[in-house]
C-alpha cells in the first residue's frame, strides 16, 4: 500500500468550503482512479490541515486519468480556490499495518 501526505494552507475563513471540496474530489478519485479514500485532519498550526491519500502502490497514485465528473471538476476548482498553498509532504510506502479496519469498538475492548 502506498500513502502520500499532504500540508494543505487554507485560506482564512474557508476551511468549511475547503473540506466540502476534499470530500468531493475524494470520492471521484476513489470511483474513477482507484485510491481507498483518504482522511484530512486539523492541526495545531492556524489554518494548516493535513491530508492523506492511501492507493493499492506508488504506480496507481501516479498514474495519470482523466475524470470525466463535472461535480468533481467543480469541487477541485472550489478546492484550489480555498488554498494559499499546498505540498506533498510525504510519499511512503507501508512496511507495516496495525491500523484497524473495524472501528466499531471501543478502545477499552479487546
Amino acid at each position: 500500500m502506498f500513502v502520500a501526505v499532504y500540508e494543505l494552507e487554507i485560506k482564512e475563513g474557508a476551511e468549511t468550503s475547503f473540506r466540502e471540496a476534499w470530500l468531493e474530489v475524494t470520492k471521484a478519485i476513489y470511483e474513477h482512479c482507484g485510491s481507498f479514500g483518504s482522511r484530512l485532519h486539523t492541526s495545531d498550526k492556524p489554518n494548516i490541515l493535513v491530508g492523506y491519500a492511501q492507493w493499492p502502490d506508488r504506480e496507481t497514485w501516479q498514474k495519470d486519468r482523466p475524470v470525466i465528473n463535472e461535480k468533481y471538476h467543480r469541487a477541485r476548482k472550489q478546492m484550489l480556490d480555498c488554498l494559499v498553498q499546498s505540498k506533498t509532504v510525504y510519499e511512503l510506502e507501508v512496511s507495516d499495518d496495525y491500523l484497524r479496519a473495524d472501528q466499531s469498538r471501543s478502545p477499552n475492548q479487546n
